[in-house]
């Protein structure tokens, strides 16, 4: 190959790669942002879309409080066995016969989507832990055969449940956010808590759409 014939290959190398640079930036640049899901910092349960992370550690100030149950195995569970990873949280009662078994077995679903999954926890809290020990909860568990090792069913100090469900997860919404432990708390909502304790999701654990939305949210909020 003589020496123009050289250069002229090179040339056409050069426009080669200078065209797959220019095709990829611009597929890049009108490639989908990633999609995010809303805040909701009060229990109103107003969105708040934001794409900043800035903008949302300065304005959606909410998270999940501290707190401690001991679950079905008789162990502590804590605000740091969440810490980093996506939970949802629900309250129901071993001796409910109208919602809670619906609840149950919809939130099967979620954990046979994530059963593998350390990063996603489901916590269902007994609004009767009176009467819902952690013996009770055992059996709960295995009635149910439930085997996913990231779901926890807990017990504790009635006052604290409430309180954590009304002013933390805002369980019933802001009809229940300044209610106290003395006023029964019944909810068939499914709440959804990112990494950072924050609240991006809320739904009907009785509707079997509402919970397969609950699990795409899930598969979108991993990506974020």
């Amino acid at each position: 190959m003589g020496f123009w014939e050289q250069k002229i290959v090179s040339i056409f190398r050069i426009v080669y790669l200078w065209i797959s640079v220019v095709l990829l930036l611009t597929l890049y640049s009108c490639a989908e942002p990633v999609e995010r899901l809303p805040y909701f910092n009060t229990p109103d349960f107003t969105p708040h879309f934001i794409q900043d992370d800035a903008e949302v550690e300065q304005n959606m100030t909410h998270t999940i409080g501290t707190f401690r149950f001991k679950n079905h195995l008789d162990q502590n569970v804590t605000n740091e066995n969440v810490k980093g990873k996506i939970h949802v949280a629900d309250f129901m009662f071993t001796s409910c016969g109208s919602i809670c078994p619906k609840m149950t077995n919809n939130m099967k679903l979620v954990s046979e989507a994530f059963i593998h999954d350390d990063a996603v926890m489901l916590l269902s809290y007994s609004v009767t832990p009176w009467s819902d020990s952690v013996e009770r909860l055992n059996e709960y568990v295995q009635d149910k055969e439930i085997k996913d090792p990231n779901w926890f069913f807990l017990t504790g100090s009635k006052s604290e449940i409430y309180n954590l469900a009304r002013q933390s997860y805002f369980a019933e919404e802001d009809i229940g956010f300044t209610k106290d432990s003395t006023e029964f708390l019944h909810t068939e909502h499914f709440i959804l808590v990112d990494q950072n304790q924050r609240i991006r999701g809320i739904y009907n654990g009785t509707l079997l759409v509402d919970v397969k939305q609950l699990i795409a949210d899930i598969h979108t909020l991993k990506k974020e």
